[in-house]
């Protein structure tokens, strides 16, 4: 902070990061602005007083595992995002993360360091503004334990935030930011969603779970990750984006129907030799971009119609056939349906 000429600064703190937050902002009140500790604990070793921390025996095992399996994809543990350990993509991102920024055995070590820590003691000297957000599942850090250390910081603010993630950057991150950035600033943003066309793409395995029942857990996982991987290569390959998964679904964008028609066909062909068959739902509307997801009805309708396909089969709605008039894409009526929370009736089209 001298070296950049910063008299003073709000402190945001994650995890045990949240501990050297604390230390510096009890030791430097008048170089602190604020304090904001996101899923941060106290202390690592349980006590009467703090009986949200690890057992031992707990901890030792958790270290023996990251120094045997660190920075691989497929060993992570599940408690870091629990809401991404189904994204191919984000695991090896991570994994990448963790490689580059240290070895096996310096990970635990840290770890082994990061037992000892004890800042129960500080809490009560801490005089600045102070913002602690924890999510509601952690299974890193309990909920529970983050109200305890706010309540032993004098006029600490505590909020729960939705989710099961330890990391920042997964579910919820908006809510966290947005609490940040009212606490930092004194107000929020009112942001409209940005809102745009484009066309929905739903896909889903048809039959995946009598599937996963005949190969057993690890086959399954296998043949689940090389579909997603094919269903990945597919959508960029048409200049598509991938949204998100569920389970072994996807929901993906474009900003041309004809290419996730073309798109929808080429995953179908793709996993065939894999054994696997697909559903597909189209349907092209106006969405709204909210951070790295999509909402508005039109999503909704592309899930409706893509429920309505029989395996193997690429189902659009009425609009999709409309603006793709004269690509050469031929079609056969489905019929006129309700579909579910959605107004009026649609009239259905295979993409053949």
């Amino acid at each position: 902070m001298d070296a950049v000429d910063c008299e003073k600064a709000t402190l945001l703190g994650h995890s045990e990061g949240g501990n050297m937050s604390i230390l510096f902002a009890a030791t430097y009140p008048r170089r602190t602005e604020g304090l904001i500790l996101t899923g941060c604990y106290a202390k690592r070793i349980p006590s009467a007083d703090y009986p949200w921390a690890p057992s031992v025996e707990n901890r030792a095992a958790e270290i023996e595992e990251v120094e045997r399996t660190f920075g691989d994809p497929d060993a992570l543990p599940s408690w870091l995002a629990p809401s991404r350990m189904d994204d191919e993509a984000f695991r090896n991102w991570l994994a990448r993360y963790l490689r580059l920024g240290s070895s096996p055995r310096a990970a635990a070590h840290l770890l082994e360091m990061n037992t000892q820590i004890d800042t129960t003691h500080i809490l009560a000297s801490i005089q600045v503004p102070t913002l602690c957000l924890y999510r509601t599942e952690d299974a890193d850090v309990n909920v529970e334990e983050g109200r305890w250390i706010a309540s032993q910081i004098p006029n600490a603010t505590f909020v729960e935030i939705p989710g099961a993630d330890h990391l920042l950057n997964a579910s919820g991150a908006d809510l966290i930011l947005a609490e940040i950035e009212e606490f930092v600033t004194g107000y929020r943003t009112s942001s409209s969603p940005e809102r745009t066309l484009a066309t929905v793409l739903f896909t889903d395995i048809v039959g995946s779970t009598e599937t996963a029942a005949q190969l057993g857990d690890r086959a399954w996982r296998e043949l689940l990750e090389r579909h997603n991987a094919a269903v990945r290569t597919e959508v960029e390959r048409f200049r598509g984006r991938v949204i998100g998964t569920q389970g072994d679904g996807f929901l993906a964008t474009f900003d041309g129907p004809a290419r996730a028609i073309k798109a929808a066909h080429s995953i179908i062909e793709t996993l065939r030799p894999l054994g696997v068959v697909v559903r597909s739902g189209l349907h092209t509307g106006e969405i709204e971009i909210v951070g790295d997801d999509v909402a508005g009805l039109a999503v909704h309708i592309g899930a409706r119609v893509g429920a309505l396909a029989s395996p193997g089969e690429v189902l659009v709605s009425r609009t999709v056939k409309d603006l793709v008039a004269g690509s050469g894409i031929e079609f056969e009526d489905r019929g006129i349906h309700t579909l579910k929370g959605v107004p009026d009736e649609w009239q259905v089209y295979a993409a053949v």
